[in-house]
């Protein structure tokens, strides 16, 4: 084994993965994982001992670099474009396809995966591989559990950059090491699955969140500011006991027991989701607060015609701009949209909401929580369609339903199709309810974020199946509310009016450079703060990318570049 060589890979390790670098250092390399012969084409070539002390050579031993570039070219399109920018390898060896696939320009992502440190400090001792350790378009993982592989992926896999995503493992190793393999492939698939799904949301809406967002800042000078002083006396105060309104069917069951209490106790804090506002108002129960997240118009539906301009109202920065307008006391706050954060940090600070379970309950439960509640009641929270009813009575649907009706379109069949619209759930037993994926990713979204909250969560029984959500409650000594959990929690005064914020950040989108010749190592070729700028762009990255699949990286951050800057530019000149 050669000690000069492991020193020269150990150092390109050093600098990007200190803690890789103290294991692999001291990791026991005493030939006993790996044997090693040369190729015909001159390349020295590893070969994996296995239990019965047989050696499998991991790569062809005619000659490996050609079998690994025609592997990688497999994978390139007519143009000669890698079709998976990001390429995800199982097993090290001798990395002869990580190389190949990181001489394509394209490539934008390299991730290699492997098990046991003493076998890796076997193989770092025995070649070069300092052409991929120095790369920094490539990581390594050795030994990660299936969660360091999920948080890796959701952090470096960046769809509207990196194209498609491939797993490529190298089926002599991962022969040996079924088990940990098998479940680090179940980890990325995980992973891809889950940023599928939030790519396909900003595929949809990645527009309409950058136009509301640039709006709303525009009028936070005048809607936030003067009441500056009132929203923090709001939020400093402390709230003991929430009940959250959501507008499935059995908050019909619900409210005559909600206002119950509310008479009962004075001090019960209602906070209302928008769908629910005109279901509770038409009952005579006036919500302290209203949550609106949903950034389509179509939530102005929620609040038209109620005289609700009394009651706070919680916006995402995403939302429409013309909800502001709806309150005396509308308070923005910042979700999970990079925008929104960067905001937050670079200009006026905003309180955060978890808006990641999909859907404005859980929302709710994120606010309440971050409010200092320390008993939280869930009213109307079906997650399904119970006896196949839609919503509560009252609530939108109802009136936007009977305006659209015709001969052609009933009242009913309208009710039908939306009812429809999504293929149901086989039952696990017989039940009295329909659920669709997304109702039951709602509901475990929210069963997950009750499990974590210092407070005590309770479901009030309905129609709809039971929330699994019961957890060791620790109860605090006194309610922490929002303004003592963050630094600075509420809208405040900036140096820059919002106009200057936005000419700043168009700045900033005017001087991000563009992918050059060296596409793949694009992003760590940018400082912190051009990378910042990059992610706000990504959302709405994605939804060019939807409309126009045949844009390549440059060709699409270029396109998300103008777009941005034409749009502040129409905000900014008052149109």
């Amino acid at each position: 084994m050669d000690k000069f060589l492991f020193e020269r890979n150990l150092k390109c390790i050093a600098d990007r993965d200190p803690g890789l670098h103290e294991r692999l250092r001291r990791a026991a390399a005493g030939g006993k994982r790996y044997s090693f012969r040369e190729s015909r084409s001159g390349e020295l070539v590893p070969a994996i001992i296995d239990g019965a002390g047989a050696a499998h050579s991991l790569h062809s031993t005619v000659d490996p670099r050609l079998e690994a570039e025609r592997l990688i070219s497999s994978l390139c399109d007519e143009g000669g474009r890698l079709s998976a920018g990001f390429l995800v390898f199982l097993g090290l060896g001798g990395a002869f396809a990580a190389e190949a696939a990181l001489r394509c320009r394209d490539a934008r992502g390299v991730l290699i995966i492997d098990y046991d440190a003493g076998g890796i400090a076997e193989l770092l001792h025995s070649r070069d591989y300092t052409n991929i350790l120095g790369d920094p378009r490539c990581s390594v993982l050795i030994d990660p559990s299936p969660e360091d592989i999920e948080t890796f992926i959701a952090g470096h896999y960046l769809p509207a950059l990196c194209g498609s995503i491939r797993i490529l493992p190298l089926r002599a190793r991962t022969a040996q090491e079924q088990t940990l393999f098998n479940a680090a492939a179940a980890a990325i698939e995980r992973s891809i699955g889950k940023i599928s799904s939030d790519y396909s949301v900003q595929a949809h809406f990645g527009m309409r969140w950058f136009s509301n967002i640039i709006r709303n800042i525009k009028a936070m000078d005048a809607k936030i500011a003067p009441r500056d002083s009132a929203c923090r006396n709001y939020f400093d105060r402390s709230i003991e006991e929430a009940a959250i309104c959501a507008a499935g069917p059995s908050l019909d069951l619900h409210l005559p027991l909600l206002a119950g209490r509310k008479q009962k106790n004075k001090n019960l804090f209602i906070m209302a989701t928008d769908t629910s506002l005109p279901a509770l108002l038409s009952r005579g129960v006036r919500p302290d607060a209203v949550v609106s997240i949903d950034c389509q118009h179509i939530s102005y539906y929620h609040f038209a015609g109620l005289a609700c301009r009394d009651i706070t109202l919680f916006l995402d920065l995403a939302s429409p701009p013309l909800l502001a307008g709806l309150s005396d006391s509308p308070v923005f706050l910042s979700s999970g949209h990079p925008l929104t954060r960067y905001s937050s940090l670079n200009w006026r600070h905003l309180p955060g909401i978890d808006t990641s379970g999909g859907n404005v309950t859980y929302a709710c439960l994120s606010l309440a929580a971050n409010l200092g509640a320390r008993r939280i009641t869930v009213y109307g929270a079906d997650f399904s369609y119970p006896q196949g009813k839609v919503y509560a009575r009252g609530t939108y649907i109802f009136p936007f339903f009977e305006r659209k009706q015709n001969r052609l379109a009933p009242l009913e069949s309208l009710f039908s199709s939306f009812l429809y619209r999504a293929p149901f759930l086989a039952p696990a037993s017989t039940v009295n309810y329909y659920e669709t994926a997304s109702l039951r990713f709602y509901r475990e979204r929210f069963e997950e974020k009750a499990r974590t909250l210092n407070a005590r969560v309770s479901l009030e029984p309905g129609l709809g199946p039971p929330l699994l959500f019961e957890a060791p409650y620790c109860p605090r000594a006194t309610a922490a509310p929002l303004s003592q959990a963050e630094p600075v929690p509420l809208p405040r005064y900036a140096k820059l009016t919002a106009l200057e914020f936005l000419q700043e950040y168009q700045t900033s989108l005017e001087n991000l450079p563009l992918p050059g010749a060296q596409a793949g190592a694009y992003t760590q070729t940018l400082n912190p703060n051009q990378r910042q700028i990059l992610v706000t762009l990504l959302p709405l990255s994605a939804a060019l990318k939807h409309r126009r699949p045949e844009l390549h990286s440059g060709e699409l951050l270029e396109a998300a570049k103008h777009y941005c800057i034409s749009q502040i530019e129409k905000i900014c000149a008052g149109r």
